[in-house]
C-alpha cells in the first residue's frame, strides 16, 4: 500500500506522515524535502525557489520522475508532496487542510522554536507575515501544476480522503486515516 499525503502548508503533513509510517512500519519519502534542497542548492527559500521554477519544467520534472521512480520500484511507503497523489495514482490519496491563519501560527512557532528548522524557510517578522508567504506560495504552486500538467491540487475531489486538522491533533488525524484506509 501507498499513500500519498497532500496539504495546505502548515497542516501538518510532515508529522501526519512520520507517525503513520511508524504505526505501519512503512518507509517515508518527502518531496518537499527534495524541493528544499533543491532552493538551497540555488542559494533562494522555498518561496524564492517556487517562482524561480515558473518556467523551468525541468525542475519540477526532477522531482515528478524521483516520486514516479520510487513508486514503480517499492511499496508500502508514505510520500508527502503537492503532486504525489498525481504521478502516484494507485496511492491511497489524503488531502490535509487547514485554516490558513492557524497555518500561520504554526509555522511561526516552530520556526521561533528552532531558527534552524526548514533553512529553506526565511525567519518571518510574525504569523501575519507567514500568512502571506503562504498565500503566494498557494498561488504560484497552483498556477505553475495547473499550466505543467493541467491539475489543480487543491481541488479536494481529487483525493479518497480530506481532514481539517485546524482543531484536531495530529494523533486524531492520524487515527482518522488508518480507519479510512482500504483494507486487503
Amino acid at each position: 500500500m501507498i499513500i500519498s499525503i497532500t496539504g495546505l502548508p502548515g497542516s501538518g503533513k510532515t508529522t501526519v506522515r512520520n507517525a503513520l509510517a511508524e504505526q505501519l512500519g512503512f518507509k517515508r519519502y518527502s518531496m518537499g524535502d527534495v524541493f528544499g534542497k533543491l532552493a538551497l542548492k540555488h542559494n533562494m527559500t522555498i518561496g524564492e525557489f517556487n517562482s524561480f521554477a515558473i518556467g523551468k519544467p525541468e525542475i519540477d520534472h526532477e522531482v515528478d520522475n524521483y516520486q514516479t521512480e520510487i513508486a514503480a520500484q517499492e511499496d508500502n511507503f508514505i510520500i508527502d508532496g503537492r503532486l504525489s497523489w498525481h504521478f502516484i495514482p494507485q496511492s491511497f490519496k489524503v488531502f490535509l487542510d487547514v485554516d490558513l491563519a492557524e497555518a500561520a501560527k504554526r509555522i511561526f512557532a516552530a520556526k521561533q522554536a528552532d531558527p534552524t528548522s526548514r533553512q529553506d524557510e526565511p525567519n518571518y517578522a510574525s504569523a501575519s507575515e507567514v500568512e502571506a508567504a503562504i498565500r503566494s506560495r498557494l498561488e504560484v504552486d497552483s498556477t505553475r501544476y495547473q499550466g505543467l500538467y493541467g491539475v489543480d491540487y487543491l481541488n479536494r475531489s481529487n483525493y479518497d480522503l480530506v481532514i481539517d486538522t485546524t482543531k484536531i491533533p495530529a494523533n486524531e488525524v492520524v487515527s482518522l486515516i488508518l480507519k479510512a484506509l482500504p483494507r486487503a
